[in-house]
């Protein structure tokens, strides 16, 4: 009990309330969005392309639409960008329910793909606004763990209720949000947070942010190193489900193995965010992708169970490790006032998730499993390459531990 309240007291009550709405959200998302392309198939008939099309679009709109939503946040205000998300988030799933062609779901889409886009940064902006640098890697730990029990529960529920590709599920995901962008909206009128906004700052534009991105050659690098990890990451969910349904009681494993990367986050994400705390960014983005590789690389030669269960718990400790720590590194980084815009970029990164699935395929396809997992253990490295360079152009402003501040 005292740990618990020692829990709350010590971050501001909008953390607590974007941690847990964020879960909910994402526990309501994962009723409807993961049976979308089965709805599609079933009420329009759909081929699969036009399926891929309609999924794709979403993915590509939240891709560019971050910097955009980051952007406008730092320039008008999280509060603004947030609530504009959360209630056309509402409209969106609210609408699916009852969109019958399909240029409505490609329009519905769109607009959750640029939903997403603009939330995810004006989320984190705001925990970083909203929390001293020492307790950051913490919060963006949790953040990500209640992302995941979210999106891990969400369709176990959603097929448990029998709502798996039915109008309802979209209908309850909308009636979440609207909840939770009211809490939002009672929380931003109770707590007064405009001063953690940039007010009194140079007004951000288009322009300069587009020219600060550009002209931030470390920025640049990081991006393209987190590219490489969403890339091996795309695996997981793709190249590995059907490399494992390939085998004797492939499906059974499969599911075994997504529940042994959902556990691993869950319990272990308090002990590794203790530990990462002591560390900068950079390192801990290193040692996790090592842990990337070396999981991989046990996915090439596993030939059981016991294998492919110690391999998935191997590279989910790095997923643990790279995520939180890919959030505090861009923090860092930011310039005065652009905090939302630097978050923005993270979204650049679904690049990797785009390309990965095909790219991995292929190689599967053509040179098999052991050249698969073996490549991406590879492009782990690669992407640690890439940090390192990053490193070198940002000089000592990532090189130190985490700064101490006094609480807020």
């Amino acid at each position: 009990m005292h740990r618990l309240r020692s829990y709350f007291q010590a971050y501001h009550p909008i953390v607590h309330s974007i941690l847990f709405g964020t879960c909910m959200a994402r526990l309501a998302s994962g009723m409807s969005m993961p049976f979308l392309a089965l709805y599609l198939a079933r009420e329009l008939e759909l081929s699969p392309a036009l399926i891929g099309l309609t999924i794709g679009l979403g993915m590509f709109c939240e891709m560019i639409g971050g910097f955009i939503g980051g952007t406008l946040s730092d320039r008008f205000g999280r509060q603004r960008i947030m609530m504009t998300a959360l209630y056309l988030w509402t409209l969106v799933f609210t609408c699916y329910a009852f969109a019958t062609e399909l240029w409505m779901f490609l329009l519905l889409t769109a607009l959750q793909g640029l939903s997403r886009a603009f939330y995810e940064p004006v989320g984190q902006a705001l925990l970083s606004d909203l929390t001293t640098p020492e307790q950051r890697y913490r919060v963006f730990t949790l953040r990500y763990t209640f992302n995941n029990l979210g999106w891990a529960i969400g369709p176990i529920i959603g097929a448990l209720l029998g709502m798996s590709a039915g109008a309802g599920a979209f209908l309850i995901t909308g009636g979440v949000y609207l909840v939770f962008a009211l809490i939002m909206q009672g929380m931003f009128s109770r707590f007064a947070i405009t001063k953690l906004q940039g007010a009194g700052k140079e007004v951000v534009t288009f322009r300069k942010a587009a020219a600060t991105v550009w002209g931030d050659k470390a920025l640049l690098l990081f991006i393209l190193g987190s590219i490489m990890g969403t890339l091996c990451y795309s695996q997981i969910t793709t190249n590995l489900s059907q490399h494992v349904g390939g085998l004797a009681g492939g499906v059974t494993l499969f599911g075994v193995l997504l529940t042994v990367n959902a556990s691993v986050v869950v319990l272990l994400q308090l002990p590794l965010s203790s530990w990462a705390e002591k560390r900068t960014p950079l390192q801990t983005i290193w040692i996790g992708n090592l842990f990337y590789a070396a999981g991989f690389a046990g996915f090439a030669y596993a030939d059981s169970w016991t294998g492919m269960i110690l391999s998935m718990a191997v590279f989910t400790i790095g997923e643990v490790l790279c995520f939180p720590a890919g959030s505090v590194l861009l923090d860092r980084l930011a310039p005065d006032g652009m905090r939302g815009t630097y978050f923005g970029t993270q979204s650049f990164k679904y690049l990797g998730t785009s390309i990965g699935p095909w790219l991995g395929g292929v190689v599967l396809v053509g040179s098999g499993a052991e050249a698969l997992f073996l490549g991406t253990a590879l492009v782990a490295q690669i992407g640690t390459l890439f940090y390192w360079l990053g490193q070198r152009r940002a000089g000592q402003l990532l090189v130190s531990p985490t700064p101490k501040t006094p609480s807020l």
